[in-house]
């Protein structure tokens, strides 16, 4: 577009408006805010609300589930995990409900008593490294704690690891980064297994220097995607074995509100998280741990699940990308991800347009992400970046949506170029 001339550019400009006007005239109510599973898909684990009898209480050790205690989790909850993160089951806490309130945990716990060194909240400043775009949740808990974030901007094949090496190698007040490594939030791309291995060789001039790895969507595969390389191990095979939390639930699993949250690390990592938990909890949820259990059973009883997830949502990606490919490619004002699972497509507008296209869109009856809010402080220097959730709504709702969005980025665009 940016090749036409301003009367060609005028024109397209009226006929949009139009186009515009006609859906606005809809009167649509459409929503792609947040990455939530939608009701088809939490109803693919209904049976968990029935797969336990009213005598069925105990574990494989014969614990009584109903009652206090064992305060890591379950033995054969452990090892479900464990599978899922591909780590050993005795390298793994099970936790809640909420793989947030663990990331959120592992910061406040650092903040107040510190990781083997002194407390973040006793030290004149407190750094994080925050890849973008970004989750926003994320970027919420170091805001809440009064962490300095400093934005490093993702690559094609995940993190830049020399710019990752100059911040952390040579200011201590580094003290933690966020990392989503599988169909990353919010653009839904995967890191490549050279960049994970890179970054687990890192030598943070901190010592309590932390990588909390967040793998929401580890299992979330909704294309044919290779193997990808293990974070904990890869550190542990570059002499870091305590750089990493591995993070992770069954949130978009099973059931979003009821699922169970976990996290891996080194046996110095863990010993640290159950030292806290200790005043905290005297056991979570061991009802809901055995129920998983038994519902999904293993590995392959997940990846089965998993696969009629896709059946699911891979039509709704699809929707999303061939809307993007038919009415914004090759006009020069957006660029977009492909991804391969995951909750979300990324998607930048043309520079300075993204606040503009937010308002169009909310205008005509679609809610999108808060514009800015995948960069630290809701900031986004290029006013560019916009996150598609494509997975709540029905696949018909996602194509008016999506309608729409294209005919708002280019509007935007067209205001913008005139």
């Amino acid at each position: 577009l940016r090749k036409q001339s301003k009367a060609e550019l005028v024109s397209r400009l009226e006929e949009l408006k139009v186009r515009y006007e006609e859906l606005s005239a809809k009167k649509l109510s459409l929503d792609i805010t947040r990455g939530k599973p939608s009701a088809d898909v939490l109803s693919l684990s209904k049976q968990m609300l029935t797969c336990l009898s009213a005598d069925e209480f105990s574990a494989e050790d014969k614990t009584d589930c109903r009652n206090y205690g064992i305060l890591d989790g379950l033995p054969e909850a452990k090892k479900l995990c464990g599978e899922i993160l591909e780590v050993p089951a005795e390298n793994v806490f099970v936790g809640g409900n909420s793989s947030l309130a663990l990331m959120f945990d592992i910061v406040s716990r650092a903040m107040t008593h510190g990781i083997g060194a002194t407390a973040w909240s006793k030290l004149p400043e407190v750094k994080a490294v925050c890849l973008v775009p970004g989750y926003d949740r994320h970027f919420a808990i170091c805001e809440h704690f009064g962490i300095k974030m400093v934005p490093v901007e993702l690559k094609e094949d995940g993190a830049d690891i020399a710019e990752v090496k100059r911040l952390v190698e040579s200011d201590d007040s580094f003290k933690m980064m966020w990392m989503v490594p599988r169909h990353n939030n919010p653009t839904g791309q995967t890191f490549s297994n050279d960049n994970l291995r890179q970054l687990a060789q890192i030598k943070p001039k901190a010592k309590d220097f932390r990588i909390i790895c967040d793998n929401a969507y580890v299992v979330h595969d909704w294309y044919e995607v290779g193997p990808q390389v293990n974070f904990l191990k890869a550190c542990q095979d570059a002499g870091n074995e305590d750089l990493a939390f591995l993070v992770g639930s069954t949130s978009k699993i099973t059931f979003a509100g009821a699922g169970l949250s976990f996290l891996a690390g080194s046996p110095a990592n863990l010993k640290w998280i159950k030292a806290h938990a200790f005043f905290q909890t005297i056991g979570y949820d061991k009802i809901n741990m055995l129920r998983h259990v038994k519902f999904l059973k293993n590995l392959s009883g997940v990846k089965a699940l998993m696969k009629k997830h896709a059946e699911l949502i891979k039509p709704k990606f699809d929707a999303t990308l061939d809307a993007l490919e038919k009415n914004i490619a090759g006009k020069g004002i957006a660029s977009w991800t492909n991804p391969k699972g995951g909750y979300f497509v990324g998607l930048d507008v043309l520079p300075g347009t993204a606040k503009r296209v937010d308002q169009l869109a909310v205008s005509a009856g679609l809610k999108l992400t808060k514009v800015g809010s995948t960069y630290p402080y809701g900031k986004d220097p290029k006013d560019s970046n916009i996150r598609i959730a494509p997975t709540f709504p029905g696949l018909e709702e996602v194509k008016k949506a999506m309608e729409l969005l294209c005919v708002c980025v280019e509007l935007a665009a067209l205001e913008k170029l005139t």
